[in-house]
């Protein structure tokens, strides 16, 4: 029976104190605004000492304790003001689905993020109330506009959709013996690419760990980029081996442009320099070597990467778009950190020339003279091509077509 004095009420039976009925009251409680009554019945009479005990423990009000015509006493107690968690409860949220599946983009359209989030929240949740008093987290990255482009939730969904086996989705049986100069470029490019890949995974994992939680679709989406990432090595690598060409030169132009990379501390520039440059630069790399492929396993490897490569530049040319029509002062602050990586390697007159020469070979699919000259030919209009697409890239990020070229002209030799 609910007395007219209480908002609530709850049946504890004969339990006590420390035997389940607090299970009952703190979540009855937590319903209830500070100084809202709960009417606990109970024919306990230990309740009669422990539960004001507990009231002034946990700085609830024990009001009174009522008889009733019944066998039982109903004990009334206001709730506190201490300790009332932060935010708005959850209530009348439901998911919608699509074929019995529920995609991180329904949940970001049901749960918006905020603007702004507080590190004092920890990892909670976005959604769930948060009790005062906790730690401030060392989360860097607070700001909407700065971590989250709209779409984030669903490139996610995309990319775990696109996952795909390196051990059982590529035709690893059908790999031939190829002449050694063939093979031999082949394992120079796929260890550029390794080496690159790497980069890709590093870069991306400094930052995670800065997200905060409420913005926690573009750290579930970097994650599957890194996963991305993870399995491109092993499959570039593999690749590599396979044929029994093995490994190439990891060049000094390439260990510096990948450093100018690692170093960055900036979320935004990273996600410039490495998703709409670098990668986006490895698109047409990577259709370079489909082309080319001496092999169906070579062209599936690069088919796959391609089609991943694709998702991590669109998240970048999305953040990077997003970011600029909130904070004009990017534009200068992305091209500066252009101009400072590209006087890292001022001294660098072109792609690594291990590279340039496997590539050269890859094309000529053999080491003629006259399909040398064909190799060659078809190397420098992938430079072409490269510059091209990163300018079509740039402008699609919000640039003007002056801006695009010089940021083109100054990206590495390196590629990434």
């Amino acid at each position: 029976m609910q007395n007219e004095n209480a908002a609530l009420a709850i049946d504890g039976g004969d339990l006590a104190l420390g035997a389940g009925l607090l299970a009952l009251i703190r979540p009855a409680l937590d319903l209830l605004e500070p100084g809202g009554v709960l009417a606990v019945n109970s024919v306990n009479q230990a309740l009669r000492d422990d539960l004001p005990r507990w009231c002034q423990l946990q700085h609830h009000e024990y009001r009174e304790r009522q008889k009733t015509d019944q066998d039982y006493d109903r004990h009334l107690i206001a709730r506190g003001s201490l300790s009332v968690p932060l935010g708005e409860r959850e209530s009348g949220i439901t998911l919608p689905q699509h074929e019995g599946h529920i995609s991180a983009e329904d949940v970001l359209n049901s749960i918006p993020m905020p603007e702004h989030a507080d590190p004092t929240s920890g990892f909670a949740p976005r959604g769930a109330r948060v009790e005062p008093g906790g730690p401030r987290y060392p989360f860097s990255l607070l700001d909407r506009e700065h971590v989250a482009p709209p779409e984030v939730a669903k490139l996610y969904d995309q990319a775990i959709a696109a996952q795909w086996n390196a051990n059982t989705d590529i035709p690893w049986d059908k790999t031939p013996k190829l002449p050694d100069a063939i093979e031999r470029a082949l394992g120079q490019v796929f260890t550029f690419l390794a080496e690159n890949e790497l980069s890709a995974l590093y870069l991306p994992s400094k930052f995670i760990s800065r997200i905060h939680p409420s913005y926690v679709e573009t750290a579930m989406f970097l994650s599957t980029q890194m996963a991305d990432e993870a399995r491109h090595i092993d499959v570039f690598l593999k690749r590599a081996r396979a044929g029994g060409g093995g490994l190439g030169v990891s060049s000094a132009t390439t260990s510096q442009s990948l450093l100018s990379l690692l170093e960055l501390e900036d979320f935004t520039e990273a996600a410039f320099l490495l998703s709409v440059l670098g990668e986006g630069t490895f698109l047409d790399l990577l259709t370079f070597i489909e082309d080319h492929a001496p092999d169906e396993v070579t062209a599936e490897v690069v088919r796959r990467a391609r089609n991943d490569e694709a998702r991590h530049v669109h998240f970048g040319l999305v953040h990077v778009r997003h970011a600029l029509v909130h904070d004009e002062s990017l534009y200068s602050r992305l091209e500066a950190a252009v101009r400072r990586r590209a006087a890292t390697l001022s001294n660098v007159g072109g792609a690594p020339e291990p590279l340039q020469d496997g590539l050269t070979v890859l094309a000529a699919g053999s080491t003629t003279a006259k399909a040398i000259g064909r190799g060659h030919d078809a190397f420098r209009e992938l430079l072409h091509t490269m510059h091209e697409s990163r300018v079509k890239r740039l402008e699609h990020a919000g640039f003007t077509v002056e801006q695009a070229q010089t940021l083109s002209d100054l990206h590495t030799p390196n590629f990434m």
